[in-house]
């Protein structure tokens, strides 16, 4: 039985509900490339797979748009993997579990992959359509679009001809995105020295539950709250009791999503056990009046655990690892005095994670200006330095500068008044997206926008997609592309 079958635009929610079928997390793109292969083959279209598993798919015009512009329709494949902790979903071999609530599409338990699954579901309607008029079309479907834009890297400019560029991968229905943030990803590493646990020690464990998350770009501005950065705050208070050490501290899955979750065990003497779980219950409270606003349901709980434990970080790991989670810097660095409301700097301490032999801290960094991106680096190089750590930098990717100049952007104006009486906004967003490197990539001379179809609460478990808006969106794609001649 298909869940989506008897939703309109049918065409579109067929598509997305296939490929919800195939897993597509970050780097696990094998499948969903090959089948976006074959599938442009199988409608006879000219069909490429380069080196990064990106899927270029080409249409010819229809007739009476055969001296139009080649358009580039782009989105990308990947979709970031988030799941509630009792949710049981292995991404790398589960399908995505699909479900109708009233006016929206949910998962269950996970997170829905409409960021940028819709994307693809519309690229493919279009192509497999016979009655669409449109220009020349070359679709793009890019890989590993989530955790550093490496197939849009790896993109080839000798492999496309457009001159305009549609990206579907905002998440505001009757927004047009004229430009967006740049950024790159840093990670810490600082080494563990162990220590046996003392036998009369006790061990706790510390667990941050209850805050909403959300994509690190695009909801940053809410000023959640960060679980990996709230741990920090109470093992440094922590650090008071001079017979405390750290087991582990992980949080967090993803460096551009809002960490949700954090744990951290420790062990200390009995006789401060009770001292200790005060000390957790006086920053619940602490966290509960911060957050009212925007994380009412935060929840901090400390617990004795009963496990065989055999070593510990020494008390000089233990310092440095959690002055590390202190210092790292995070949330709104800067926010930009030429557009309203738009935060111009950021920083996410997304993922924090104890192995063998260290402690990883993985950030995400954004940035509209190419000079506080690296400002906001140096910040951590700096902690890292001074704390005897090391840090690696990878996933750079350049801003999206606004154009005043744009082709593109009256015809989408022009049709989102026509459609809707009244006027698109234009905006620029803190979010990442492709389109600075196609820049780079393509030439300056590509006329882009981006918009899409409301998508809510993206990169988290409760991420959901109106449908009603999906079928303005479609209806919208269309006109645009019977405008443009």
């Amino acid at each position: 039985m298909r869940i989506l079958e008897n939703i309109e635009p049918k065409e579109v929610f067929y598509y997305f509900e296939e490929i919800s079928k195939i897993p597509r997390g970050s780097g696990n793109e094998k499948e969903i490339s090959d089948y976006l292969l074959a599938f442009g083959q199988n409608l006879g279209l000219e069909t490429i797979q380069d080196s990064a598993l990106n899927i270029i798919i080409k249409k010819p015009a229809t007739e009476g748009y055969e001296n139009a512009p080649v358009v580039i329709i782009q989105g990308h494949m990947d979709m970031v993997c988030e799941k509630n902790n009792d949710t049981v979903h292995d991404f790398l071999k589960d399908p995505i579990k699909l479900r109708v609530d009233g006016d929206n599409i949910f998962a269950t338990g996970t997170t829905l992959g409409a960021d940028n699954g819709i994307a693809v579901a519309y690229a493919m309607a279009v192509l497999s359509s016979k009655e669409i008029p449109h220009p020349a079309l070359e679709v793009l479907i890019t890989t590993d679009e989530e955790t550093g834009m490496g197939g849009a890297m790896a993109v080839e400019k000798k492999n496309l001809d457009g001159k305009i560029l549609l990206n579907i991968d905002s998440e505001e229905e009757g927004y047009l995105l004229v430009s967006c943030a740049g950024g790159m990803r840093a990670n810490v590493s600082s080494d563990i020295k162990w220590k046996p646990k003392r036998e009369e020690d006790s061990i706790l464990e510390i667990t941050v539950r209850g805050l909403k998350g959300g994509h690190s770009g695009m909801e940053i501005d809410k000023e959640r709250g960060n679980s990996n950065k709230l741990m920090g705050r109470v093992l440094m208070d922590l650090l008071s009791f001079e017979d405390v050490r750290l087991v582990s501290i992980n949080g967090g899955s993803k460096d551009n999503a809002i960490p949700r979750e954090m744990d951290a065990v420790i062990t200390l003497n009995k006789s401060n056990v009770e001292a200790v779980k005060e000390r957790v219950k006086h920053f619940n409270d602490v966290f509960k009046n911060e957050l009212n606003a925007q994380d009412p349901e935060v929840k901090l709980e400390a617990r004795e655990l009963n496990k065989d434990l055999d070593k510990v970080f020494s008390r000089k790991s233990t310092e440095k690892a959690v002055k590390i989670l202190y210092l790292i810097p995070n949330g709104i660095n800067t926010r930009s005095m030429a557009i309203e409301g738009l935060v111009e700097s950021s920083l996410n301490l997304g993922v924090v994670k104890t192995t063998d032999t260290h402690v990883e801290y993985n950030s995400a960094i954004r940035s509209s200006v190419g000079s506080l991106k690296e400002e906001m680096l140096r910040k951590i190089e700096v902690i890292a330095e001074t704390l005897d750590a090391k840090v690696d930098t990878f996933g750079d990717y350049p801003e999206w500068q606004y154009q005043e100049t744009s082709k593109i952007r009256e015809i989408c104006e022009r049709v989102h008044k026509d459609m809707t009486g009244e006027d698109a906004k234009i905006i620029a967003i803190h979010a990442g997206l492709e389109c600075g490197l196609f820049k780079e990539k393509l030439g300056e001379d590509v006329d882009m926008i981006s918009f899409g179809p409301n998508l809510y609460d993206v990169h988290t478990p409760n991420e959901h997609m109106s449908i009603s808006s999906v079928k303005n969106l479609w209806d919208y794609l269309l006109r645009v592309l019977k405008e443009i001649k």
